[in-house]
């Protein structure tokens, strides 16, 4: 699967523990995300496209209306890095 630079850090914040959270609108509609890693970093990469990409191919979830983290099929397409705290 071929996976851009964004989406690659976003999918490593979030195989660490890392979440997503959304601002929605009014009317229910996501219009800003960030992305959080477990020790309270904001990744920048992480924009309202790389979001929509990542959900569109199922590579994120929200469960139990919390905040989006990364499912199993996205933690296997994850390319392992030798730091990954950079």
């Amino acid at each position: 699967m071929n996976i851009s630079k964004a989406e690659q850090r976003t999918l490593h914040v979030l195989a660490r523990g890392g979440g997503i959270v959304v601002k929605k609108d009014e009317k229910g509609k996501i219009v800003e995300v960030s992305c959080v890693s477990r020790e309270g970093w904001t990744l920048v990469d992480c924009s309202l496209g790389v979001f929509k990409k990542l959900k569109h191919r199922r590579l994120v979830a929200s469960s139990n209306s919390g905040p989006y983290r990364a499912t199993l099929k996205g933690r296997r397409s994850v390319r392992a890095q030798l730091d990954n705290r950079a």
